[in-house]
């Protein structure tokens, strides 16, 4: 058997800063948010450094899959109040918030070129939520919870979720959890659309990862062309669409891997993707 570029290599881990984490290892880029006494809430530097360490995943060829994730009984609890309301206080308001920090995190998942994977660990509020919407995959904990939040505090939904939200589960059903704010757990997560799969709390890792190692083992530019070609999708009429899958599908076809597995088709061989 072929072994793929990077497998068996575990690269060392570092920390973008103190409250995120970044791992790379066997071609699958681990991102952890690292505030569990404060249940991961966002900070102007969690932010900064969520974002640099979303980015670089992007642009690092070597991870071809990537896992986002919390410590502790979080995924996110969202914004942190406490900067928050010290903003408030000295009269800065959202400071920018939303401009300089989630709307650029969230396009930056949404638009990565290779798969995301949400293991929702706990619980995941706000913009918590917000960014694991943003994400393809999301398993979640049996221990897992999602809430809006935004309306308990008097505040609109931010970070995509008025886009997401509503796509998964329906505009009825979105305006429900928007307003009302109400917590949903695991299983009616999953029975809602909102998780791909439940799983128990002492497995979730595992299962996280052995979806990253398949994705990451795949074909990344194909991968890339199916988010492109469904976000593209979303919003343009049948001719457009048809446009762009022509467009998508001439950029893959004149890829290694589609050129390899073609030939691995027709020996009756198991392709082997190197992600490029």
């Amino acid at each position: 058997m072929t072994e793929r570029p990077g497998a068996g290599r575990r690269q060392r881990s570092l920390n973008v800063a103190e409250s995120v984490r970044y791992d790379l290892a066997d071609g699958v880029a681990t991102i952890g948010l690292n505030r569990p006494d404060a249940m991961n809430s966002l900070t102007a530097e969690t932010k900064t450094a969520l974002r640099a360490a979303v980015e670089r995943a992007r642009d690092d060829s070597a991870a071809r899959a990537v896992i986002l994730t919390g410590s502790g009984r979080a995924f996110s609890a969202g914004q942190d109040l406490r900067e928050h309301a010290a903003n408030l206080e000295a009269g800065r308001g959202l400071d920018g918030t939303i401009q300089d920090h989630y709307n650029p995190i969230v396009l930056a998942i949404a638009r990565m070129p290779k798969p995301v994977i949400a293991a929702v660990n706990g619980v995941a509020a706000g913009a918590g939520f917000s960014l694991a919407l943003a994400c393809d995959f999301r398993i979640a904990s049996e221990k897992a919870s999602f809430a809006t939040a935004f309306t308990r505090i008097g505040l609109a939904p931010d970070s995509g979720l008025s886009w997401t939200l509503q796509r998964l589960v329906g505009r009825a059903r979105a305006t429900e959890l928007l307003m009302l704010a109400e917590p949903v757990r695991a299983a009616e997560a999953l029975e809602l659309g909102l998780v791909n799969r439940v799983v128990p709390a002492d497995r979730l890792d595992a299962e996280a990862r052995e979806l990253a190692e398949r994705l990451a083992a795949g074909p990344t530019a194909a991968y890339g062309a199916v988010k492109t070609a469904l976000d593209h999708a979303a919003t343009a009429d049948l001719a457009d669409a048809l446009a762009k899958e022509a467009e998508l599908q001439d950029a893959c076809a004149a890829t290694a891997d589609h050129a390899n597995a073609t030939k691995a088709f027709l020996k009756k061989e198991q392709p082997v993707f190197e992600g490029r």
